[in-house]
């Protein structure tokens, strides 16, 4: 885990815009807590949609992904940030496909292509928020090569709106909850 003081000395030394996603992702309080049934029924749904082993819910962090939500992957919270899957995704607005991973030239040496999960199927759609940022992906992972359809890509990219929607409801309560607090600290 990152301490407040690298995570701020990091956000100095980044894009202005990279700075506010950033900024974006950390005020959802998501990162670093335990599972939420929301996000991960998300999950479910996307890994049924396209009945592949592995869906997820990640946010895109500064130097890693959590797993906000996972299908498949027992245990696993974090993986890294490397380019071709979902740091590239929010680099884009639009869902990201890739049919087989084993010969395309975005993920050719991504570690979870040449690891022991073999992925080859992936495709994602980025979670934006009501402001516009794009923080992270509802994902689905296979370890063979596929084509999806045009009505799963749309349904990857519903279930993506409804963790952002999900995002807006824990904000409204995470600032009800502060303003709670502002009023019973003025009370006494």
């Amino acid at each position: 885990m990152t301490s407040n003081n690298d995570a701020y000395e990091y956000l100095d030394s980044v894009a202005p815009d990279e700075r506010a996603r950033l900024e974006a992702v950390r005020r959802y309080r998501l990162v670093d807590q335990p599972l939420e049934d929301a996000y991960d029924r998300i999950a479910f749904v996307a890994a049924a949609i396209f009945d592949t082993p592995i869906a997820t819910v990640s946010l895109v962090e500064q130097d890693r992904v959590w797993l906000a939500a996972c299908q498949g992957l027992s245990g696993v919270r974090e993986v890294g940030k490397e380019p071709g899957l979902c740091a590239s995704v929010i680099a884009q607005d639009d869902v990201y496909v890739i049919n087989n991973a084993a010969v395309d030239p975005r993920t050719l040496e991504h570690p979870l292509v040449r690891g022991e999960l073999g992925l080859r199927f992936y495709a994602a759609a980025p979670i934006r928020t009501h402001d516009g940022y794009r923080l992270g992906t509802v994902n689905v992972i296979d370890n063979r090569p596929r084509e999806a359809t045009p009505r799963q890509l749309r349904a990857l990219e519903h279930l993506a709106s409804m963790v952002s929607d999900e995002l807006e409801l824990r904000l409204m309560v995470i600032r009800s909850a502060a303003a709670e607090q502002r009023m019973r600290e003025t009370v006494n």
